[in-house]
């Protein structure tokens, strides 16, 4: 839920006329604040740490009411300073979707593109790749992953590559699988990647041991996804108050609580919560937005959400 205190109901409304009529939100909306950006270790170039995730929110057809919402999310997180748009093949229609929607958004869009090849074959990847720019609509993909380390060595020999012609911007290889994790290691230690992007939350935390201080040894940027772990973590936290002391790090609901643990480890550059709704990407948005925890308070998190 988003804390009246930041944005108020009037203002909620505002928000919601302005895109219900197809204009561009005024930069005075959220100008009291501006997204917080973390830097792409290798290049140098930064990204807002608050991204956006296609899966199980971009997977529909023939839903017109649906698919207006999406647009209606997709500008909201445009207006409020998003960056990356993270999907993958195996997202259904998702592709397909984002890339319909692309050309509708209005005002100024500094798109991050990111996807993924997830088919066994180096041809077949390479097709596949080619797939996906089309249906986005775009000349080029700034982050090409291996998805879930399938079929790795052809895709990884295939990326470097079109990153050496300038068809792509970065390489990357993501997992969402606890059992990948000792395989990843491995992968990482020998190999040259960009990004990586793996599970890491609150109440997951096992890649605050290896995988972590790996990518910030290597120099490799790091993606989150499940920051919500599947939204299990509302679950467990529902009915229950956010401590006063979150308000030290401008965290005004359990949703902002969540990604800022997430962004704010040092080895993390960037979140990729998804959603259907405009007010929970309005809130997402804001999570990247003022004062990240520190040390002392991220343990001050843990300690508080394990209590619960």
């Amino acid at each position: 839920m988003i804390d009246e205190n930041k944005i108020s109901r009037r203002q909620f409304i505002r928000i919601s006329s302005y895109l219900a009529a197809g204009l561009v939100l005024p930069i005075e909306t959220f100008a009291a604040d501006q997204q917080i950006y973390k830097t792409i270790p290798k290049g140098g170039e930064q990204l807002p740490v608050i991204g956006m995730g296609t899966s199980r929110t971009f997977e529909t057809r023939n839903d017109s009411a649906l698919f207006a919402q999406l647009q209606q999310v997709m500008q909201t997180f445009f207006d409020l300073g998003g960056g990356m748009i993270d999907s993958s093949p195996m997202y259904g229609s998702a592709q397909q979707i984002v890339g319909t929607i692309l050309p509708n958004i209005k005002g100024d869009k500094k798109l991050f593109a990111a996807t993924k090849v997830w088919i066994d074959g180096q041809q077949a990847g390479i097709e596949q790749m080619e797939k996906s720019r089309k249906q986005w609509g775009i000349k080029q993909f700034d982050l090409m992953q291996i998805h879930n380390l399938v079929d790795w060595q052809n895709h990884l020999e295939t990326l470097n590559q079109m990153k050496a012609d300038g068809k792509i911007r970065y390489t990357g290889i993501t997992t969402s699988h606890g059992r990948s994790h000792n395989q990843l290691e491995r992968i990482l230690k020998q190999h040259d990647f960009d990004f990586l992007q793996l599970t890491y939350n609150i109440g997951n935390r096992e890649v605050e041991s290896n995988l972590l201080p790996l990518a910030q040894e290597r120099g490799i940027a790091v993606i989150i996804n499940r920051p919500y772990q599947r939204g299990s973590l509302f679950r467990q936290v529902k009915g229950k108050a956010l401590p006063e002391w979150a308000k030290e790090f401008d965290c005004s609901s359990w949703g902002q609580y969540f990604l800022k643990f997430a962004v704010s480890h040092p080895a993390v550059t960037c979140s990729i919560p998804a959603t259907t709704k405009v007010k929970h990407m309005i809130d997402n948005m804001q999570a990247g937005k003022g004062r990240l925890p520190n040390k002392k308070q991220r343990e001050m998190m843990i300690k508080y959400f394990g209590s619960i």
